[in-house]
């Protein structure tokens, strides 16, 4: 009898065994994280490229250019100081864009902004800029440099006073995945980012390039 049971109980034991081994095994997490935007070097390099051809044909300082790549989130630096002597970055910032129907102030399209040259559309303009006169601003640190759209597309930006300007709700730091606040149109930095900016453009003795590309 006790013969019997043993056997029954090492066969109940080997069952069991094989049963588990059919189980499921549980599959590790592999969902995909919000990985932040990287600047794309090659792309910036050939705008650079061409914006100096563009600043020696048309008298603009040659020494530096500012570079706004608006295809990348908001909330990573996309305001880029290029250095032409050194062929290389030099200061990168965050830099607002316009809210178009969204909500002022807000982030609603921090990953697909739209663009205009419609006066009242509350957008941003591509294409060249020459920053002009240096004037008072209600906003940041209270300076502005009015912006003379080049092109067909930004020809309107001295009606619809687009300006550059510092406002006080930008970050200093990226804020990826969030956005950076969005006005009416104009290229906003935030004050410190601002107070590094002015010097450089306010001793240029030649007029200096803007480009807002996507």
């Amino acid at each position: 009898m006790k013969l019997f049971f043993g056997l029954f109980f090492l066969i109940f034991i080997l069952g069991c065994q094989k049963d588990n081994s059919k189980a499921p095994i549980p599959i590790a997490n592999n969902s995909v994280t919000n990985t932040k935007p990287e600047i794309d070097i090659s792309k910036t390099n050939q705008k650079a490229k061409e914006a100096l051809e563009f600043c020696k044909a048309k008298n603009f300082n040659t020494d530096f250019c500012i570079l706004i790549d608006m295809s990348l989130h908001s909330g990573v630096k996309r305001f880029f100081i290029y250095d032409f002597k050194k062929s290389e970055i030099s200061q990168q910032y965050l830099v607002g864009h316009g809210c178009g129907t969204s909500s002022w102030s807000a982030d609603d399209t921090k990953e697909n902004p739209s663009f205009s040259n419609e006066d009242n559309s509350h957008l941003s303009s591509l294409g060249k800029y020459k920053l002009g006169a240096r004037g008072y601003s209600n906003w940041g640190v209270n300076i502005k440099y009015l912006m003379h759209g080049l092109e067909e597309t930004n020809n309107n930006a001295l009606k619809r006073i687009i300006v550059f300007h510092s406002w006080e709700m930008m970050s200093d730091a990226e804020i990826y995945p969030k956005g950076s606040p969005e006005g009416w149109g104009c290229p906003t930095v935030s004050n410190n980012a601002f107070k590094k900016i002015d010097p450089l453009i306010n001793n240029s003795r030649k007029p200096v390039l803007m480009w807002i590309f996507n």
